[in-house]
């Protein structure tokens, strides 16, 4: 199935769209990965070209042309204070995006985030619980979700959490790093998350994409794609210690407080599985294997001391 298609990705050199990129490639698919220098998603214009001539391109080759956007501003603690920028990429963004793929009748999968929800759950969100951000990136995010949804274009949302992968900045990267540089460190752990790697989320996201062109799309408009089980980000950087060789009991477990951010984070956000399942969708494996096997593929990189880890 994975040679019938054809992916645009939007945000395609950040660590979700690289594995994208890799992901469609090796099942056959032509992908195309812009970074925000080529494809801008804050820009009318660029989205409005690049849909249009992606798709024409696609239809040309035989192929069926699917968008997965890997768009996004992340910095979610910045959004405070600028909530405008956030929300021109997280939600402005989409919406022309949307518009542009109902257009050009190509389908779209958006990728979004545990952070539209508040995080005040005991047990996994489904995604038809009630949203309520308490974040600027989380109402960004939350806008772009409804502005895809409400667009008329055949799309999907896709949440996520927690997502690390070999490139750009993330918790593990910071903990490798961190790792080098002090003899301990303290770790909240009074969050509890999945942590995904953006490989196996990429796997997902691109399955996806097959069952949509392949004529059997899932009836929900909204899923949730994370590696499985749970954790805390004090639990997870002990994992990330034992994947280093070095002794876990060096990271010592504080609360939220001690460590006060301009966002909120959610204490709660591990994302159900179930519609994915119900879906026919594979299952991501559990999150503590994927940290082993995405060492098993970056290890060396990472404990390589280069600026680059």
């Amino acid at each position: 199935m994975g040679g019938e298609l054809a992916i645009l990705v939007p945000g395609g050199t950040g660590q979700l769209g690289t594995e994208l990129a890799r992901t469609g490639l090796a099942g056959g698919a032509s992908v195309e990965a812009p970074g925000s220098a080529e494809l801008n998603v804050a820009e009318v214009n660029s989205v409005l070209a690049s849909v249009a001539g992606f798709a024409e391109r696609a239809r040309g080759e035989g192929r069926h042309p699917v968008v997965i956007n890997a768009a996004a501003y992340t910095a979610v603690d910045a959004a405070e204070q600028d909530e405008a920028a956030a929300f021109a990429v997280n939600a402005d963004g989409p919406r022309v995006l949307a518009a542009a793929c109902a257009a050009h009748r190509v389908p779209l999968l958006h990728v979004s985030t545990d952070y539209v929800f508040d995080g005040t759950a005991s047990e996994p969100y489904e995604p038809d619980d009630q949203v309520r951000p308490t974040s600027a990136y989380g109402r960004t995010k939350l806008a772009g979700e409804q502005a895809v949804l409400r667009s008329g274009a055949r799309a999907w949302v896709v949440r996520t959490s927690w997502v690390y992968g070999g490139t750009g900045q993330n918790f593990v990267r910071t903990m490798v790093r961190l790792a080098g540089e002090r003899a301990e460190l303290s770790v909240v752990d009074d969050q509890r998350g999945a942590p995904t790697w953006a490989a196996d989320l990429a796997a997902g996201l691109v399955e996806l994409a097959e069952w949509v062109v392949g004529g059997h799309p899932p009836e929900a408009a909204v899923l949730h794609c994370t590696n499985g089980g749970a954790t805390t980000w004090y639990e997870f950087a002990r994992a990330i210690f034992s994947e280093l060789g070095t002794d876990p009991d060096r990271v010592r477990p504080c609360g939220t407080a001690d460590f006060p951010r301009p966002a909120a984070r959610p204490a709660y956000s591990v994302l159900s599985a179930a519609a994915w399942q119900d879906a026919g969708l594979t299952p991501p494996r559990p999150w503590r294997e994927a940290l082993t096997a995405f060492f098993v593929a970056h290890g060396e990189q990472l404990r390589g001391g280069t600026s680059d880890r």
